[in-house]
């Protein structure tokens, strides 16, 4: 696939921004579909050759179909990823987080194409397997619209699998940060919110005793294993979680924080938030067996990354 054409939807954001880099890097060429509601020119290096930017949205099922022409693979990551959103309004999410990918199946089975990589998310189990290590069998209960969406996403993927010889790689993602992630979105994560507040010395709130525990993986770590399974002879059934099998609490993540910008502002407690899960953390053996995950980026030097340290 060495200087193929690969279609980016969600190009223009956090993690699709970085997954063009790579990509790039790699020799490809990137057409990238975003309607820039939270991606930003600015992310990307627009005055590559090798990129082409399409504003519109991934609800437009006949924009969806023109933009795979030549295309030899699609990563999909446009979405409304707000889990709020999706609960205030759950009929406008679910035309990008599941109409949205059954316009992508759509335009691929039209244009002929077979390999889609597949941003889900660890939301589609809920709160099953907390307090242990979550594997893919775990089973499954969204608690959300937004988490819904991802799990029919999924099926749906797996029936054009069966039906039209598509070749899903199914990521399951924790709790990814890095450069380029937005502390203002409503679904930036607890890293970004927390180092801007700490850059700009306003205090912190911890909604909890701060022992509640994530599993953070690096963006640029992610974005290595999407650009293999783009570039894969072929892709296994079923969906893999992407993460460090790492549990890092709160206090943990602050104390890497403080490393990089030195002393924190100051750190108060609020109740937990109702439906907050407490423990989240990833059985990645199914990752390992099946990509080359490598050294791991550091904490410490993944938030010095974030903050252009």
């Amino acid at each position: 696939m060495a200087d193929s054409l690969v279609l980016v939807t969600g190009g223009a954001g956090f993690i699709g921004s970085n997954l063009v880099d790579a990509l790039l890097a790699k020799g490809h060429s990137v057409r990238i579909l975003d309607d820039m509601s939270t991606g930003k020119r600015s992310n990307l290096p627009m005055d590559n050759p090798k990129v082409e930017l399409i504003e519109g949205d991934v609800a437009d099922a006949a924009l969806v179909t023109r933009v795979m022409a030549g295309c030899s693979a699609v990563v999909h990551l446009a979405a409304v990823a707000s889990v709020q959103a999706s609960v205030d309004d759950p009929v406008r999410t679910h035309q990008s987080n599941f109409v949205g990918t059954l316009n992508v199946c759509e335009g691929m089975r039209e244009a002929g194409i077979k390999r889609v990589v597949f941003a889900s998310s660890a939301a589609v189990y809920g709160n099953n397997g907390e307090g242990e290590s979550i594997v893919e069998d775990t089973p499954k209960a969204p608690l959300t619209p937004y988490a819904s969406d991802k799990l029919s996403s999924e099926y749906y993927l797996d029936f054009y699998r069966r039906q039209h010889g598509f070749e899903p790689a199914i990521f399951r993602l924790f709790n990814v940060f890095g450069p380029r992630q937005d502390p203002s979105s409503p679904y930036s994560g607890v890293i970004s919110i927390f180092s801007e507040r700490a850059v700009k010395g306003l205090p912190i709130t911890i909604f909890g005793d701060g022992e509640q525990t994530r599993d953070f993986i690096y963006v640029g770590d992610l974005v290595q294993i999407l650009v293999q399974a783009v570039e894969a002879r072929q892709v296994e059934e079923g969906a893999v979680n992407v993460g460090l099998n790492k549990a890092t609490t709160l206090k943990q993540m602050l104390e890497a924080l403080s490393e990089v910008v030195g002393q924190l502002p100051p750190i108060s407690y609020a109740p937990a938030r109702s439906g907050d899960i407490r423990h989240s953390r990833a059985d990645n053996t199914r990752l390992l067996q099946r990509f080359t995950l490598g050294e791991t980026t550091p904490m410490s030097v993944g938030l010095a990354r974030l903050l252009g340290r």
